[in-house]
């Protein structure tokens, strides 16, 4: 039989102590410090918006169209000129989450903008209902905005997810990007 030198036994022990020191701590669930990086205000990177108003009875063609930041202040509008469609010049640089409206109290129609690239929003039943479920659930962030489109509007199994969507994810549900 070796013997191992006296001067290994203590190191190896020392080590075997310290091992099962920290091991006797694995099945424990430890405490998370989670360290959230501020967000950066975004803002609108587009020139125009351009897209389309509608209620349930079909295409609006006339009356105002208004872009609102979501502390209300009035930022630009435009009229409807016998046609649905519309183009709205917007500011550089406006900060975002936008509100797109068309009419005002109960009927007011909404369209919620809070990506910083996309220029086309659809106002219509489906967006205002979409911007009011957001709002309740608390803000409209990203999240929010798809959850209350998810639980608002009719959305096919196979598009609630990235690999059963084969388009755009920012342009469907009606416009509520």
């Amino acid at each position: 039989m070796k013997t191992h030198p006296k001067h290994l036994i203590f190191p190896v022990a020392a080590l075997a102590l310290l091992s099962g020191a920290l091991l006797a701590g694995c099945g424990q669930e430890q405490p998370k410090t989670i360290v959230a990086k501020p967000a950066g205000t975004q803002v609108l990177r587009a020139a125009s918006l351009t897209g389309a108003v509608s209620n349930n009875s079909g295409p609006i063609k006339s009356g105002e169209v208004k872009l609102r930041s979501e502390a209300g202040k009035l930022i630009a509008s435009t009229e409807l000129n016998n046609s649905p469609r519309f183009e709205l010049p917007v500011p550089a640089n406006t900060p975002l989450p936008l509100i797109l409206s068309y009419g005002a109290g109960a009927d007011e129609l909404v369209s919620v903008i809070i990506h910083p690239d996309s220029s086309k929003y659809d106002i219509n039943p489906t967006t205002t209902a979409i911007a009011k479920q957001a709002k309740a659930m608390g803000g409209y962030s990203h999240g929010n905005m798809v959850r209350a489109a998810e639980e608002t509007a009719h959305v096919p199994d196979a598009n609630k997810t990235t690999s059963g969507f084969r388009g755009d994810p920012t342009t469907q549900y009606g416009g509520w990007h």
